[in-house]
């Protein structure tokens, strides 16, 4: 009987929130159609009739009301409630234009933190010619954050704090929204104890997110240098398919990092950790801006490549790119990209004030969602064959449900990307043997990978630019060469036994510090003698004086920093997907639960508003 009395609480419990829910959604709705009305006749309901002079109701607002209360079929007292609180909120955002143009002091509206949900909205007075840093530090004082643990987020971007809110177009009646990094207990356990465990909880949260940004930087720039994938885990960039494509250099790196926070924030949602996930996301979206590249039929994926395995992932899930394809095609798997996005179409339509629009996208990710709705007695079966649950999923859906057909699709789709893991590790292997060969020459790593990139890895023709542009390497053979005594009598009689006159190997020698077989290629390249560049350049690369070797005093604090950036590292491999799919996968479970959710707030629009 207690264990009865229990459910029949909680259930009672889960009725009463639901129904808070609704009500609340209920009104969210009739404030955007009536914001919706209210625009489309342009009232303006801070002046008169529906204002008086002494800024009280005026008569004409109740005629007004029985309007939009037929309108809507809804209930006038409703109604003339949610008109009241649009009228005041003008006539105080009226109130701050006014004060605007007057002082020069523009009002900022701030969201605070869902755990302050007595007061989530509140105004800030402030002049725009100040830093971020300041505002962040006027937020944190007015509403009791601690400084270093908050992030402002303005206009879908967060808050740079060196720069004034005039440089990143913060304008009067701007909304600001307050991310905290620190998960705060009940207010009535505030008590030291709880705020030293908060503090220490924001301190980790913010050394993750750095570490973040720095495990990305790390495997971003690992792509720029020679690694051995066996050992050595970094990214690259590649095609749907899973194959390595060339990008430009001044798009990679960013297009790395854009593709490496995206996988981050994902992986931060799906832990349903909100407050790292969204600077995630707009590192994501800055980083995607910066590289101005990439159509959406070329758009590649990011592939964590070493002894870590394989894997790819499509950043830009969720878009709106559902025109160009037919979703009649063999395309199930993408199918729930297009339920997502009708889904979010369908919630921002209905706080919109759009019901007919949100009830349209509503059904259209239902039906997807029929469409996509797997048997779980198929996905035993294809375990049962070996299969991961992700695999049997992403197989029954590209193949319509069918069994065999996806136990089938899934083996091939094995197999091929094991065959392009085997091409891939060639290539690598092949490149690093190129660039190897050339460094044994005597040319420098960076010399190296760009001539051999110009050459689209030919060795031969790779070597030919090296020799035809000695410039683009002897400045970096500098730094990678520890000789810059004189050359030495028995290396300039190599460089004569091979025919070459004195006085220029002499020349060349010390050009190219000592180094006999990059002085013999350069001579015979240009016919014996030096080009006068280079002899300069040896001129004025005598006088340089040599570099120290480092001491030993900082070997452990390059040690320490050294664990620490594997540290970095991991956490960011730990977050990529082992399957390259792994955007197209879901279970569905949250997103029935919300379109039936939203379905129902859609139906009961008119019976729920009669009834209040």
């Amino acid at each position: 009987m207690k264990i009865n009395g229990h459910c029949r609480i909680r259930a009672l419990g889960r009725s009463q929130r639901a129904r808070r829910r609704r009500r609340m959604a209920q009104k969210k709705y009739l404030q955007a159609k009536l914001t919706q009305f209210l625009r489309e006749d342009r009232i303006q309901l801070w002046k008169p009739p529906y204002t008086d002079e002494n800024k009280e109701v005026g008569l004409a607002l109740k005629d007004l009301v029985k309007k939009y209360s037929d309108k809507l079929e809804c209930c006038e007292n409703e109604v003339e409630k949610i008109i009241e609180e649009i009228r005041c909120k003008a006539i105080e955002r009226g109130t701050g234009n006014e004060n605007y143009k007057t002082t020069g002091v523009a009002t900022i509206e701030v969201f605070l933190p869902s755990r302050l949900r007595k007061d989530r909205k509140n105004l800030l007075e402030t002049r725009l010619h100040i830093t971020g840093r300041d505002l962040r530090s006027k937020i944190a004082e007015t509403f009791g954050f601690q400084e270093n643990y908050i992030k402002i987020v303005i206009n879908k971007k967060q808050l740079q704090l060196g720069k004034s809110l005039e440089e990143q177009g913060v304008t009067h009646n701007v909304k600001a929204m307050v991310l905290e990094l620190k998960q705060s207990e009940e207010d009535v356990r505030k008590n030291f104890q709880a705020e030293e465990e908060e503090h220490n909880e924001a301190e980790l949260k913010e050394k993750r997110i750095q570490r973040t940004k720095r495990g990305l930087e790390i495997l971003a720039e690992r792509a720029e240098m020679v690694v051995d994938p066996e050992t050595t885990p970094y990214l690259d960039i590649a095609n749907q398919t899973g194959r390595s494509i060339k990008i430009p250099p001044s798009q990679r790196k960013a297009l790395m990092l854009a593709m490496g926070y995206h996988e981050k924030g994902r992986a931060f949602l799906k832990r349903k950790e909100y407050g790292i996930a969204l600077p995630c996301l707009l590192d994501a979206d800055k980083y995607f801006c910066s590289t101005g590249c990439c159509p959406p039929k070329d758009y590649p994926n990011v592939q964590q490549k070493g002894n870590q395995g394989y894997i790819c992932e499509d950043s830009r899930e969720g878009c709106g790119w559902g025109s160009q394809l037919d979703l009649s095609g063999n395309c199930g798997k993408e199918k729930v990209l297009f339920l997502r996005l009708y889904l979010l179409q369908g919630i921002r339509n209905y706080h919109s004030g759009n019901g007919e629009e949100a009830r349209e996208y509503l059904n259209k990710a239902r039906q997807l969602f029929k469409e996509l709705y797997i048997d779980p007695s198929k996905v035993h079966n294809l375990l049962q064959l070996g299969f991961t649950a992700q695999e049997a999923r992403l197989g029954l859906r590209a193949c319509e449900g069918n069994v065999d057909h996806a136990a089938t699709h899934i083996s091939n789709r094995r197999e091929e990307l094991a065959q392009i893991r085997k091409e891939e590790k060639e290539k690598k292997r092949r490149r690093l043997e190129s660039i190897n060969f050339l460094k044994g020459m005597g040319y420098p790593t960076h010399a190296a990978k760009h001539a051999l990139h110009q050459a689209g890895g030919n060795l031969d023709e790779a070597l030919k630019i090296l020799l035809s542009n000695p410039q683009m390497w002897l400045k970096d053979s500098d730094s990678e060469t520890s000789s810059r005594e004189s050359p030495s009598q028995e290396s300039i009689d190599q460089l004569v036994y091979m025919g070459f006159d004195t006085v220029a190997a002499g020349v060349a020698l010390k050009v190219f510090r000592g180094n006999v077989q990059l002085a013999a290629q350069t001579l015979a390249h240009h016919g014996g003698i030096l080009p006068p560049d280079l002899q300069l350049s040896g001129e004025d690369s005598s006088s340089t004086p040599s570099t120290s070797p480092s001491d030993s005093t900082g070997t452990s604090s390059a040690s320490t920093d050294e664990d620490m950036e594997t540290e970095a590292v991991n956490e960011i491999l730990e977050d990529i997907p082992e399957h390259e799919e792994d955007y197209l996968d879901s279970t569905l479970e949250d997103e029935e639960i919300i379109i039936a959710e939203y379905l129902s707030y859609v139906e009961n629009i008119k019976s729920a508003a009669k009834k209040n």
